[in-house]
């Protein structure tokens, strides 16, 4: 699946959540292959933490706000504050 796609449903589930809740990225995978989305995690989390990287979402762990380029672990996703 290209990235533009993955993309555009991290930033859709993102927004629907708001500022003040997040998304975790295995929604995103189920949104995008419901029957095979452990097979789209790697995707999905390479994209997550590259719109991380470019500002377009923050990338959340523990209820902080991490860095996407040195975090490890489970993460979630959300808008960041307008």
């Amino acid at each position: 699946m290209d990235e533009a796609k993955i993309r555009r449903a991290i930033y859709g589930l993102a927004r629907e959540c708001g500022e003040d809740k997040s998304v975790c990225p295995t929604e995103v995978a189920r949104k995008l292959a419901p029957l095979k989305w452990r097979a789209m995690m790697p995707q999905v989390i390479g994209a997550a933490k590259r719109m991380a990287v470019d500002g377009e979402i923050l990338m959340i762990q523990q209820g902080d706000v991490v860095d996407a380029n040195v975090a490890k672990g489970a993460f979630r996703l959300r808008m960041p504050p307008q």
